[in-house]
């Protein structure tokens, strides 16, 4: 099941889902996606100064209805965070979701290492009905919220600071 994507319009530095895919896996619909991640001259000043930053890739699974809002069947989310230690000269990612956590000794493997999510698990095939068409929707939401309080409120009108992307929606086939 391959990517048809839906988006509006994202600023410069928004992520972007390259690519996701649902595919069935011992009874089981699974993503695997890649991800890109794009930090302005802001995001990443913030980062040198040990400013942790958060994203959220959030996965839905709708269900198409005719005549009432579509119904949502799963909403699940992965968090992730990267900080940087200056005494130690290295980038940490913790998967907030399973507690994993990485180092790593540049910005680039540090965000190339989030960039890859692979067969997460989503819905038993069983619990969907052949019959009726479904939807599958994936967006990568950079949470302002998680940013020391005097930084919020440059944070929601700087545009260096939009780095979430757009939904990103397509079919699921069986």
């Amino acid at each position: 099941m391959g990517l048809v994507p839906f988006s509006a319009c994202s600023g410069e530095f928004a992520s972007e889902v390259k690519q996701a895919e649902i595919t069935l896996r011992n009874g089981s619909y699974v993503l695997s996606a890649d991800i890109i991640y794009r930090l302005s001259e802001k995001a990443k000043d913030a980062l040198q100064n040990g400013v942790p930053l958060f994203w959220d890739i959030r996965v839905k699974i709708l269900q198409r209805r005719e005549f009432f809002l579509d119904k949502t069947l799963v909403d699940l989310a992965i968090r992730n965070r990267i900080q940087y230690h200056a005494l130690l000269n290295m980038y940490r990612v913790r998967n907030e979701s399973n507690g994993e956590i990485y180092n790593f000794s540049t910005l680039f493997a540090a965000l190339d290492s989030m960039s890859a999510v692979r067969n997460f698990r989503l819905i038993k095939k069983s619990e969907l009905d052949p019959e009726k068409h479904y939807l599958c929707a994936v967006k990568v939401s950079f949470d302002r919220e998680a940013l020391p309080l005097p930084l919020r409120p440059i944070a929601y009108i700087d545009p260096q600071w939009y780095l979430s992307s757009d939904w990103t929606l397509w079919p699921l086939k069986e």
